[in-house]
């Protein structure tokens, strides 16, 4: 269908799906009455030209053609394709809930700060709005993070930390340098979708570890350690994504105990960490990045729209992983991301910043109270008591192999949500529809 405007010389066609003008604008842009455009488009829902959406607008009624990139063979279902769940978290429209992509409000991140910083690039050198940054990324932001790290525990030199553009292109360069097809990935079940759509390009072989309040399950880590003989583990082990657990201390022990055993490489992807109240063990630190690799970013604490992220690892690795990037990239982030990443962390906005968020969390979850006044509660115990919602959901691995469990075993994926059962008893898993 088309629809032409009253000053255009040739109308513009609408593609299936469109979202149409509002009955306001619409009328203003044609220069008739709301009342004829309600007309008009009640004719055109009738005829099923146009569908409405409850609460939203208009739309083109219709299903555009697609191209089937998969080839022959069933496609599979839609709660265990993370590439679709994916194009949904981006393409929703902004009021639609993301679970699963730990995206902060958009008013909670620190646009103040970052405009400011934003001025003062544009006061700095010429060459950080038109020149490549450095192989390894920025020299400034990286010793920020070296500095940063050996609060932690960590002490490493800026050398030994690579800037990407990204998280997971952190993941994506760690990825091609130890993988070939085929090879076996262990992850988290359950665990952040974009993991299994990162794994599936690479056409990996994925088995999901349950996750307990402690972290991974030891005997079904054990078990698909000798069943499977990973070549790599990707967890979060620090308010992990979507459960918000974290790993106990003697957990990590036992872990990295049988990763060596068994020459296991472990990627912790550290993108939330930074919001812990409490500072919690850190496979890398425990380590001393021996067989673990730091990864994470600044895309859910800071801005999405900067893409800049980071790799901490042995010097070796780092050195491969710099020529990797070059040679698929060019270089990490550009200067002008990781200008404004270190504006905000050199004068003290981010971390002021993190406290902000830390306290808004806590009270948006109802933990705010003094210790030891009645149901005091703790972030921790509150990302318990969510684990044991999910798990007894079953939510599965998205598709994934699960050790220690029945691979069939099904709950609430991407295609379903969790919903309170009757009388405050628990959730259960409903379907979702498909114009939902």
């Amino acid at each position: 269908m088309s629809w032409r405007r009253s000053d255009a010389s040739s109308p513009r066609a609408l593609v299936p799906g469109e979202r149409l003008p509002s009955i306001r604008r619409f009328a203003g842009m044609m220069g008739v009455s709301p009342s004829t455009v309600v007309e008009a488009y009640d004719r055109l829902v009738a005829e099923g030209l146009i569908r409405s959406r409850a609460g939203s607008s208009f739309y083109v009624a219709g299903s555009s053609p697609s191209l089937d990139l998969r080839g022959p063979g069933p496609a599979p279902a839609r709660d265990m394709d993370p590439f679709w769940v994916s194009r949904q978290s981006l393409d929703a429209e902004p009021d639609v809930l993301k679970p699963d992509c730990g995206w902060l409000p958009p008013d909670w991140m620190p646009q103040a700060e970052m405009r400011r910083a934003l001025r003062q690039l544009a006061r700095g050198p010429d060459a950080d709005l038109t020149d490549y940054g450095s192989s390894l990324g920025s020299q400034n932001l990286r010793r920020i993070l070296a500095r940063q790290f050996a609060d932690e525990g960590l002490a490493i030199r800026p050398e030994t930390i690579l800037l990407t553009s990204s998280g997971s292109q952190a993941l994506d360069l760690i990825c091609r340098y130890l993988l070939r097809p085929g090879d076996t990935v262990l992850v988290d079940d359950p665990c952040f979708f974009n993991f299994q759509a990162l794994l599936r390009v690479y056409k990996e072989r994925i088995v999901s570890v349950p996750f307990t309040p402690s972290g991974p399950d030891l005997p079904a880590f054990t078990a698909a350690l000798a069943d499977h003989a990973p070549r790599l583990y990707i967890t979060n082990s620090a308010l992990r994504n979507p459960t918000g657990g974290t790993i106990s201390p003697k957990t990590a022990h036992r872990l990295l105990t049988r990763a060596a055993s068994h020459d296991l490489n472990i990627v912790e992807d550290d993108t939330f960490a930074v919001l812990e109240p409490d500072l919690s063990p850190r496979l890398a630190t425990l380590d001393g990045l021996e067989r673990v690799i730091r990864i994470g970013s600044f895309s859910k604490t800071l801005s999405a729209a900067l893409r800049c992220g980071y790799i901490a690892g042995p010097p070796d690795m780092i050195a491969a992983l710099t020529d990797l990037q070059v040679a698929t990239h060019f270089g990490g982030p550009g200067p002008v991301a990781a200008a404004i990443v270190h504006a905000t962390l050199i004068d003290g906005s981010y971390r002021k910043h993190v406290g902000g968020v830390r306290r808004r969390l806590a009270r948006a979850q109802g933990l705010c109270r003094p210790a030891g006044a009645p149901g005091h509660r703790t972030l921790a115990d509150a990302a318990r008591r969510v684990l044991t919602v999910v798990q007894a959901a079953r939510w599965p691995g998205c598709g994934s192999e699960r050790a220690g469990g029945d691979a069939s075993e099904r709950g609430a994926g991407a295609g379903q949500y969790l919903q309170p059962g009757a009388g405050g008893g628990g959730v259960h898993a409903v379907q979702r529809q498909p114009n939902e």
